[in-house]
């Protein structure tokens, strides 16, 4: 890619979980050049003290997140906490791309809003909708060529969404699909939190947010609602397990009325045949977190249940990769014009 042009990157949030994997996959990007690492936290610092696995950048200064530090770069990736979000993007400039990992322009509901996150913020208004950055949902990769603004999914709904979504498009179930999904610690940041202690969480599995109270919860209701045209309900019991990264979520639905279950795989194989980073597994074959660790890929497998009547969709995916810092890149990608898959792994690290 010798000649190419280079867009430069600053990443607010850099020294936290999320804004640290797009700083990893930017060490490998021919195209986006990262300038500028922010955290008000560790403002001072030498980003190597707080992140030392990002050796490339390990000398560059953490400097502040104010909006004025900033301006002047191609691209923003604000990996910041819900809330921190809208005050600094409304200060950019409107050709910067800015790409917010947080949740405050996902949602298009005002009212879904101000229940879910302004109570958190008072007196926060809907900040508005972004262009949402799962390129795999139908209609939504032509929003994001040549878009200045886009919000990047939640780790979860990336891959509910893409387990359900084609099924509820075809017609093949009824639209009130069950979730339970296990995930690593590094889903709720890396603010201390004495549950998320060592201690606490080895050996130990714990159901959290149960009864309709997660977040993502109106996230996901969004998404699949406009896969299937029309309301579609979720419940949804996320499951904290004792590893680091990682979601393995089963969803289930129940088949719609006449369904051939025969039919079933071959709707999953149409919708993602062509995309890169979506993985259909062979019959037999079931995803596990291992096999997507860093890279920005989810694996699927799809079982009918004939004695209870349902379609049973299982996928893994890196929550810190395809789940928030490689669909941010990958999404910057597509609204400059790259290749969609350009510095974006395919290959997981194992064991």
């Amino acid at each position: 890619m010798s000649g190419q042009r280079t867009w430069t990157v600053g990443v607010t949030g850099a020294t936290g979980y999320a804004g640290g994997e797009v700083c990893r996959l930017l060490a490998g990007h021919p195209a986006l050049r990262l300038a500028g690492v922010h955290a008000n936290s560790s403002a001072g610092r030498r980003l190597g003290e707080v992140a030392p696995h990002l050796l490339p950048f390990a000398d560059m200064e953490v400097r502040p997140s104010g909006a004025g530090d900033l301006a002047g770069y191609d691209v923003v990736v604000l990996a910041l906490p819900h809330g921190e979000s809208a005050g600094i993007a409304a200060q950019l400039p409107e050709d910067t791309l800015v790409v917010d990992c947080g949740a405050d322009h996902r949602l298009d509901d005002p009212a879904a809003w101000a229940r879910w996150y302004g109570g958190g913020h008072a007196g926060t208004p809907h900040p508005g909708t972004w262009p949402y950055g799962l390129p795999e949902l139908p209609g939504q990769r032509e929003r994001l060529v040549g878009a200045r603004r886009i919000a990047v999914p939640g780790c979860y709904p990336t891959s509910v969404t893409l387990a359900m979504a084609p099924a509820l498009a075809a017609g093949l179930v009824e639209p009130d699909v069950v979730v339970v999904a296990a995930t690593g610690t590094s889903g709720a940041g890396k603010k201390a939190a004495a549950h998320l202690l060592g201690s606490e969480v080895m050996g130990s599995v714990s159901a959290y947010g149960v009864g309709g109270v997660h977040r993502h919860t109106p996230e996901m209701v969004q998404t699949l609602s406009q896969a299937a045209g029309g309301p579609v309900g979720v419940s949804f019991t996320p499951v904290l397990v004792p590893m680091s990264r990682g979601i393995l979520a089963t969803c289930s639905a129940r088949l719609a009325a006449g369904v051939d279950a025969g039919a079933v795989r071959a709707v999953f194989e149409k919708a993602y045949g062509d995309e890169p980073f979506v993985h259909l597994l062979p019959e037999g074959q079931w995803p596990t977190t291992g096999q997507v660790l860093g890279a920005n890929t989810v694996v699927l497998q799809v079982a009918v249940d004939p004695d209870a009547g349902r379609l049973v969709v299982v996928a893994a995916v890196d929550n810190l990769t395809k789940g928030t810092g490689g669909a941010a890149v990958q999404c910057a990608n597509l609204a400059l014009g790259l290749p969609e898959t350009t510095g974006l792994p395919l290959v997981g690290v194992a064991p």
